[in-house]
């Protein structure tokens, strides 16, 4: 069941998050492992939590459109 949730999940985040991007047609698995799969430093406070990225990322750019597309998605 959570194999296919996840399967799921990541193919509406190819749809919807990551449409005219460089991981537009990747594979789950290369969408795991350049988006996910990342080193920040996450602070938690009451009101937000921030996430802080290396800016040496490659993958900088998509993941600040996938979380702007998803957003908007959202609202």
């Amino acid at each position: 069941w959570f194999a296919s949730m996840a399967y799921v999940l990541i193919c509406a985040l190819r749809r919807i998050g990551l449409v005219d991007t460089r991981l537009a047609r990747a594979s789950c698995a290369t969408i795991r492992l350049k988006l996910f799969k990342i080193g920040a430093l996450v602070s938690v406070s009451v009101r937000r939590i921030k996430l802080a990225m290396n800016s040496a990322c490659p993958f900088q750019r998509e993941w600040a459109l996938t979380y702007a597309r998803l957003s908007a998605a959202a609202a």
